[in-house]
């Protein structure tokens, strides 16, 4: 199997645009890129969620072994 060089890399990406053409793909890319962003905000919404739980969560008292 040979290696992939830019021509080849060219000729799929023609082929691409040749099929899809360049109208779907720009809608697909501004979806794809509003879906990461939805994604990161997600990801960030939940470590604030959880650090704030953390921070409020009471810390259990220690029990000692009385005889």
């Amino acid at each position: 199997m040979g290696e992939i060089s830019i021509t080849k890399l060219l000729v799929v990406a023609a082929l691409v645009v040749l099929l899809f053409g360049t109208k779907k793909l720009r809608t697909l890319g501004g979806d794809l890129g509003t879906a990461i962003k939805g994604f990161k905000k997600a990801m960030n919404d939940d470590d604030t969620t959880a650090k704030k739980t953390a921070q409020d969560d009471v810390p259990a008292e220690k029990l000692s072994h009385k005889e």
